[in-house]
């Protein structure tokens, strides 16, 4: 049933992160690169005609079964066992991006179109995917220029030159990545895949284990591409939140963006925050991080939020996220396999206890090996959640999504829809009348009109299936 149950959004999802090591493996074979195996990593460069010692052709790995296997498993959390010199889940799985790191750079159009295909397979509507174009050139440019304390505005002043020849780049590269997925996937035509009906949206990516200098033109130059590129929504700081810099730094950073977000309020932040758990780090850096993501960089959305009961003050903070409705982006596997957070010991139930607003994602679903469904599936089984629970969910994934418009409900707990379009049956859109002006006039609006009208559907399937009174009930609108 949760397979074929329609979700609104993953919003919290790194395309780096999303593809199945065996497609590295297979873009890796089909570009004549090799991998160590002892290393567990895919290799720079051409193989050549012989490979040296230690070395073997990706796309010999066919025919060398243990190879393989210990590749995928290198390359993802598969049947992660720690060792002397693996000991972690958390360490295993940061440090596979680097191992994966010469395909990715040059597959980034079959990356995407993998992405959809899987969100197309959970029946997802809408994914906000994390994505870097010019991460490299875009960090350099604070690479001589100090930045002095708080001096935003100076280092701002001084890369304003070059930002917009490097969000036209951004945006060039992002054409050619989508070019490839609508090619991969036939999209706009008769053989067209699933994948291609999946809206698709950024955040742009900003990376948080950098010297300031660093950072703060990944953020500004972040903020001009939202402006610029109408597919970019949102900004988000990524990286591990337990990192030495990233802990020295992280007030810091909540500044930076509390100076942009002054400039820019129309800017949406999605922030990595509370991404931690006890003994990770010592016990005061537990205390602060989503506070001041939500205050001081005044984040929309937080994701993970894993450490909010060690926060000062969680039950003051969570209220507050509850009257803002800073929304949490509940990642269950990924904080399980990374922090050894799960079951009881997460706060999922205690945010939805709090009133704080939340919505399942995946993360990182290749590395992780996962799905939006088995998320679904594991909140149902480890928190009791009935139906109604987990169509809220769903609902919810587009409510705090960063697509425009207004939404198509005038309050979520529970939902009621706006007026216009309460007493309209579920279906295609009305060709005229107040609901159509609505819809018209909102692309969020449609989106989550779209879903109402799938969930109807699926209901409805269910009824047949299960004999009247056995599935749940519902009224239109009403949740």
């Amino acid at each position: 049933m949760l397979r074929a149950m329609p979700k609104g959004a993953d919003l919290h999802n790194h395309l780096a992160g999303a593809v199945y090591a065996e497609s590295m493996l297979d873009w890796a074979a089909q570009d004549g690169l090799c991998v160590s195996p002892a290393l567990g990593r895919i290799l720079p460069g051409n193989c050549g005609p012989a490979p040296v010692s230690g070395r073997v052709r990706a796309a010999d790995l066919a025919a060398r079964p243990d190879d393989r296997a210990d590749m995928i498993d290198a390359l993802s959390m598969r049947d992660f066992v720690p060792t002397a010199t693996d000991r972690s889940g958390h360490d295993h799985f940061f440090a596979t991006f680097d191992r994966f790191m010469p395909v990715q750079m040059t597959h980034g159009g079959d990356m995407l179109a993998e992405a959809v295909t899987h969100a197309a397979g959970d029946h997802v509507l809408y994914l906000e995917l994390m994505v870097s174009p010019q991460l490299g050139p875009v960090a350099g440019l604070g690479t001589h220029l100090p930045l002095q304390g708080d001096g935003f505005a100076d280092v701002d002043r001084a890369i304003a030159p070059a930002l917009p020849a490097l969000v036209a780049a951004a945006r060039q590269e992002v054409d050619a990545m989508e070019a490839r997925m609508h090619a991969v996937l036939q999209c706009g035509t008769d053989q067209a895949r699933p994948g291609c009906s999946v809206v698709v949206r950024y955040l742009y990516q900003t990376i948080r284990t950098m010297p300031p200098a660093m950072v703060f033109p990944q953020l500004d130059f972040g903020y001009a591409l939202v402006k610029a590129d109408p597919r970019f929504v949102g900004v988000n700081i990524v990286a591990p939140e337990d990192n030495a810099i990233a802990m020295r730094d992280y007030g810091l950073h909540m500044r930076m963006f509390g100076w942009l977000a002054r400039r820019d309020p129309q800017v949406k932040l999605s922030l990595h925050a509370g991404e931690l758990a006890p003994g990770l780090v010592p016990p005061e850096g537990l205390r602060t991080h989503i506070r001041q993501a939500v205050e001081i960089a005044g984040a929309r959305r937080i994701g993970h939020g894993v450490d909010i009961l060690h926060e000062d003050d969680s039950d003051g903070l969570m209220a507050e996220m509850a009257r803002r409705r800073v929304m949490v982006e509940i990642n269950l596997t990924s904080n399980d396999v990374i922090l050894g957070v799960a079951g009881a010991a997460h706060p999922f139930r205690a945010y939805r206890a709090a009133g704080v607003p939340v919505a399942l994602s995946t993360d990182d679903e290749g590395v992780s090996r996962i799905d939006l469904t088995r998320e679904y599936d594991r909140a149902a089984t480890t928190y009791a959640l009935d139906y109604a629970a987990l169509r809220d969910l769903s609902r919810s994934g587009l409510e705090y999504a960063f697509v425009p418009g207004d939404s198509l409900w005038r309050q979520t707990a529970p939902y009621r829809m706006v007026a216009a379009c309460a007493a309209v049956p579920p279906g295609p859109a009305p060709a005229a009348g107040a609901c159509h002006d609505v819809l018209a006039g909102s692309e969020k609006a449609r989106l989550q009109w779209t879903l109402e009208a799938r969930l109807h559907d699926f209901e409805a399937g269910m009824i047949r299936d299960a004999g009247a009174g056995a599935a749940p009930r519902r009224q239109k609108g009403n949740g």
